[in-house]
C-alpha cells in the first residue's frame, strides 16, 4: 500500500501530479528513487511523442546577473498562449536564461546537454523533458543571447 504521504512527497519533488506520483510509486514498489527515474522515464516518453508539434507561441526571457555586468536575453517556445503564461513555463524560460548566464553556451546543443545549475545531476534537457511532462506541449528553445560588460 502506497502511503499518501510519500505520494505528496514526490509531487513537491517533482511536480508531477497525484496520480502520476502514485502510479510511479506503485510500479517501483515504495521504492522512491526508482520512482523518480519512473518519472524522468515517463518524461522522456512524453517529450518524445510532443517533439513533432509545432511551437508558434512562448516568450522572451530576460536575466540579469547580480553583479549588474551580465545577462541574457532567451526565446522560450511552446505550443500555446495558455501555457506561455504559466507560472511554471515562466519559471522555466527564467531558469534557462539563467543557465545561459551560468555556462555561456556556444549553441542549443551545448545548451541542452550542459548540467542543470540548480539540479547538477540533470540536464538542461531533462529539466525541459520534465516540464513538457508537466505542462502536456511541446517545449523548445529557440534563439539565446549573452550579454556581459
Amino acid at each position: 500500500m502506497i502511503d499518501s504521504l510519500q505520494v505528496k512527497k514526490l509531487r513537491d519533488l517533482t511536480g508531477a501530479s497525484m496520480m502520476d506520483c502514485k502510479r510511479a510509486l506503485e510500479s517501483a514498489g515504495g521504492d522512491f528513487d526508482k520512482a523518480q527515474h519512473y518519472l524522468k522515464e515517463q518524461g522522456f516518453k512524453i517529450a518524445e511523442k510532443k517533439s513533432a508539434r509545432s511551437t508558434d507561441a512562448g516568450l522572451v526571457e530576460p536575466y540579469i546577473h547580480t553583479d549588474g555586468k551580465s545577462g541574457s536575453l532567451v526565446e522560450v517556445l511552446c505550443e500555446t498562449d495558455f501555457v506561455a503564461k504559466n507560472p511554471i513555463f515562466k519559471e522555466l524560460a527564467h531558469d534557462l536564461a539563467m543557465q545561459v548566464v551560468a555556462l555561456n553556451p556556444q549553441d542549443n546543443l551545448e545548451l541542452l546537454a550542459s548540467a542543470f545549475v540548480k539540479n547538477p545531476s540533470e540536464t538542461v534537457e531533462e529539466y525541459i523533458h520534465s516540464k513538457i511532462a508537466l505542462l502536456g506541449e511541446n517545449i523548445k528553445i529557440g534563439r539565446f543571447v549573452k550579454f556581459k560588460i
